[in-house]
């Protein structure tokens, strides 16, 4: 196979008009996953330890509460484009909250997943990293 593994499973970055098509919960869908790992490495390098001290530090920057501050923390640093796909995410009507979040803020949240989810299906990984080193700094301070 020498493909390397984006290629050949066909992943490529999508065009701005494919991934406007992409419903707001399948785009929080994959930017939850995407996040998640972004907060998991950061918390290995800057604390290590085991499995459950590292679990209790990620979930810090990955509940609903975490990500709704962040959003609301970096609007004025978003572009419009990115603004709205906050906003199209949290009007979209979900499952059932977990019983530990606030209504708003599991909306805000899924809008938040669903501006990381848009900006890795276009293959915009710097901006993605930009957002989430301001949300680590926001919910550290």
């Amino acid at each position: 196979m020498d493909k390397n593994f984006i290629e050949y499973m066909n992943l490529a970055p999508k065009s701005e008009q494919d991934v406007k098509f992409v419903p707001p919960l399948v785009l929080a869908y994959i930017g939850d996953a995407v996040y998640e790992v972004y907060v998991r490495q950061f918390i290995i390098y800057k604390y290590g330890g085991n499995v459950n001290k590292l679990h209790k530090l990620s979930t810090k920057f990955v509940k609903a509460e975490a990500q709704a501050k962040i959003a609301h923390a970096i609007e004025e640093e978003l572009s419009e484009e990115e603004w709205t796909m906050i906003k199209k995410g949290r009007n979209q009507k979900s499952g059932t909250v977990p019983k530990n979040a606030d209504l708003t803020d599991y909306k805000y949240a899924t809008g938040f997943e669903a501006l990381i989810g848009y900006l890795y299906l276009l293959g915009k990984t710097k901006r993605i990293e930009e957002i989430v080193k301001r949300g680590i700094q926001i919910i550290e301070a």
